[in-house]
């Protein structure tokens, strides 16, 4: 059983949510928060499985709540972050913060759902392609994650020569089947190279293992 926490500042948003979730078997509504100090604080007291966070909110808004939340670790909880546009630069910032993926508010029920379901499993559920695509229009406009120095990225130091080809082209969008069939491995191999890069970087999926090859400069704005 998925347990989600619903963040969001309009009672009737939440009210259609946990409606939608309780006619689900497999998933249940662990709370719900009006603010992100109530989402900081309710996440780290019921340690809900998917956090569904809403990006604009009055206060501590859901960028700085989904960064407090993540930082709790690996075994936190997830964060699927809620924006009103596709490109955007809160869609991006959530992603920045850690959020393992965004969904537009007005998605069909079925989006919604296999959202936080794919986000429980421990899979990001924004293409890399899009990734990219928000990298390279706000990259230079907002700041880099925090703890980020200049000079090398220590999070790649301990990558090797080909796990390193590999973040580069994962950032670049490439799924697992077309690294393995350009780089000429088996797609088995490719999980096992992905696996160790995002052990080694620290990134909790192939979204922030996106931003950690934009920080590290292995990939430039287009």
């Amino acid at each position: 059983m998925t347990s989600v926490l619903i963040v969001d500042d309009q009672p009737m948003q939440r009210f259609g949510f946990r409606m939608l979730l309780e006619s689900q078997d497999d998933l249940k509504v662990a709370g719900e928060a009006g603010t992100g100090t109530d989402a900081v604080r309710l996440a780290a007291e019921l340690r809900p499985d998917v956090v569904l966070m809403d990006i604009r909110m009055p206060g501590m808004d859901g960028i700085e709540a989904t960064r407090r939340v993540v930082s709790t670790g690996d075994d936190g909880p997830r964060v699927l972050i809620l924006t009103t546009f596709d490109m955007d630069e809160y869609a991006y910032a959530g992603l920045r913060a850690g959020a393992s993926g965004f969904l537009i508010k007005d998605a069909l029920p079925e989006e919604l759902l296999a959202g936080i379901r794919a986000v429980a499993a421990g899979d990001a559920i924004v293409a890399p392609s899009l990734t990219r695509r928000l990298l390279d229009a706000y990259v230079d406009h907002l700041p880099a994650a925090p703890g980020t120095a200049a000079g090398p990225d220590p999070r790649i130091a301990s990558l090797t020569d080909r796990e390193r080809e590999i973040l580069t082209v994962i950032a670049q969008g490439w799924t697992n089947s077309e690294i393995a069939q350009r780089l000429h491995l088996a797609e088995s191999t490719v999980k096992t190279h992905v696996s160790r890069i995002l052990a080694k970087t620290g990134a909790r999926d192939r979204v922030q293992a996106v931003i950690v090859a934009y920080d590290a400069k292995l990939v430039e704005p287009a």
